[in-house]
């Protein structure tokens, strides 16, 4: 019993491990969702001669997109963007020199401030989830390590096991709805959001795939542990009630070898008793034979007086 617990401990550990390491990246990480953004082309310099537009006519340039009035999308490029919980992330089309250079500049923008003022106190109780969902889960993890530690000692482990379940399904509820407000400000912010940042098509990323990763790792530790606790408390009832049932029967056994010894004593007894006293009584009965001679003799006498 005392491997199988220590091995269910260890499966709490380990998804609870999971759990933290997998929310604390999607809290710090801007992939919640990702996607393309609709923008004009910034207008062609001596260092842009590429997807740029250029207001004057040149045929002779390939680089330099002339604007046509019958195909009104040459003047707009799509840029990548990715969003997490605090920061907006696109690509800087208007840098200069990261297209001479040809690198990946980007330019992030506070999500705070993008989304709108009406769901903005949603974002604040969403972070504020977020925040206690890791610290409860930190909190459930300490609680699983100090029950390994104290493995040898039963009824404290079962204490750190109920305590460490009942974080650890606190914080699964605030992860869920964290996650949940979160994908309602993001909803809201793409519609009502600035119009320079408002998606043309959108997805979600890995952050959020990584971010209800850990709440099914949440669940997982808790389940395992409310299950770890309720055998071992079944397993110290049944243990408990055998026991007790075997000292009953032991009591009984007792019981009745004492009144069987007792029973067989006091019918030992009683025999000895009878047959000390079976010799007396027979002193006690008399004879009549003796008592009775005299009164022989006189009836022979009567007889023989009347036959003469």
């Amino acid at each position: 019993m005392k491997t199988t617990r220590k091995c269910r401990a260890l499966t709490s550990v380990g998804l609870n491990f999971f759990a933290l390491l997998f929310s604390i990246t999607a809290f710090i990480t801007t992939y919640w969702c990702v996607g393309t953004q609709r923008v004009p082309k910034p207008k062609c310099s001596r260092l842009r001669t590429h997807q740029c537009i250029d207001y004057g006519v040149n045929e002779t340039d390939p680089n330099k997109v002339v604007y046509s009035w019958e195909t009104g999308d040459d003047r707009f490029l799509f840029r990548q963007f990715h969003t997490g919980i605090w920061f907006s992330c696109e690509e800087n089309i208007n840098d200069e020199r990261k297209e001479a250079c040809d690198g990946d500049g980007e330019e992030c923008r506070s999500f705070i401030d993008l989304a709108p003022a009406s769901a903005k106190g949603i974002l604040w109780l969403s972070l504020v989830s977020e925040m206690l969902y890791i610290i409860l889960l930190m909190v459930g993890f300490s609680l699983m390590c100090l029950e390994l530690v104290h493995s040898s000692n039963v009824i404290d482990g079962l204490k750190l096991n109920a305590f460490a379940a009942v974080f650890t399904v606190l914080s699964g509820l605030l992860g869920m709805v964290a996650h949940m407000m979160y994908t309602q400000v993001f909803q809201a912010t793409v519609s009502l959001g600035p119009a320079d940042w408002r998606p043309y098509n959108w997805d979600y990323g890995w952050s959020f795939c990584m971010a209800w990763a850990s709440f099914t790792c949440c669940m997982g530790a808790s389940v395992t542990t409310l299950n770890s606790y309720t055998k071992t408390v079944i397993e110290f009832r049944h243990k408990r009630k055998t026991f007790e049932q075997s000292i009953r029967e032991e009591q009984a056994r007792e019981a009745f070898g004492y009144f069987r010894e007792r029973s067989v004593h006091s019918i030992s007894k009683s025999v000895d008793d009878y047959a000390g006293q079976t010799p007396k009584s027979s002193r006690k009965s008399p004879v009549p034979a003796l008592s009775s001679s005299p009164d022989l003799s006189d009836t022979t006498g009567s007889l023989g007086e009347e036959q003469c």
